[in-house]
């Protein structure tokens, strides 16, 4: 089931406005990446920012997004000298490229050991030889859901100039590696709210490892913040690379 905050048009169409270019440092360092790799898949690309950024700076490669969400693919496809595909990654078995990214937590999307295995399986069989998986994952030990209720309810203006107000609530207590909350959105020209509920899921760098391991992923680069600071107990991140192994 995809979050209503992904899949409702008038959502998804202010989504970047929620979460500008500028205050986000995954972009800033997957960028760089995209932009050096001459196949890319964005797996989970949203509104396909990333990709639409790399094209204007100049990529002239593949670049390859796949969403399930129909309204951001919606807005993704304004662009249309990128290749946008909706579905699960499953939809790109069979073809091949040298890098392939999750933004945006998008791998915490994954909470159940068989569609986070499933979707391994499907990223290793599509990278080439020398390719590259870039992804990142919050540390639960930050427990960063906690400033949740402050850090992601705001307002913003739409394209019409509309005010729109969005309230995060987290369920509590959390329990095991599950966080669940709610988004909802308001705006006085709307008849209702929008209320869209989500559940992420915080792996701890052991289980990461695991599930790499499992499919035969090697890790090549590790790192705990956008500025490639190390991994420890206290980074929010766990930023991860990793390519195939043998």
């Amino acid at each position: 089931m995809v979050d209503r905050a992904f899949s409702e048009a008038r959502l998804a169409a202010v989504y970047d406005r929620f979460n500008p270019w500028e205050g986000r440092g995954d972009f800033t360092f997957y960028l760089p990446l995209v932009m050096g790799a001459r196949s890319v898949l964005d797996v989970g690309c949203g509104t396909g920012e990333l990709l639409r950024r790399a094209r204007r700076d100049g990529h002239s490669g593949l670049l390859c997004g796949v969403d399930p969400a129909v309204g951001m693919l919606e807005v993704a496809r304004e662009q249309g000298d990128i290749e946008w595909v909706l579905g699960e990654v499953g939809a790109v078995r069979g073809r091949q490229f040298e890098l392939v990214v999750m933004t945006g937590h998008a791998f915490q999307v994954l909470v159940g050991d068989a569609e986070l295995r499933s979707m391994l399986a499907v990223v290793a069989s599509v990278l080439t030889d020398d390719g590259r998986f870039a992804f990142e994952t919050r540390n639960p030990l930050v427990r960063e859901w906690e400033t949740w209720n402050r850090r992601y309810s705001e307002v913003v203006s739409d394209a019409a100039g509309e005010m729109v107000r969005c309230v995060c609530e987290v369920a509590e207590p959390v329990a095991g590696d599950l966080v669940s909350f709610t988004h909802t959105f308001t705006s006085a020209g709307w008849e209702r709210p929008e209320v869209s509920h989500s559940t992420l899921r915080f792996l701890d760098s052991d289980a990461l490892a695991r599930f790499l391991s499992e499919a035969g992923l090697v890790v090549v680069e590790q790192f705990g913040d956008w500025d490639r600071s190390p991994l420890t107990a206290a980074s929010p991140e766990i930023i991860t690379v990793v390519r195939r192994g043998g």
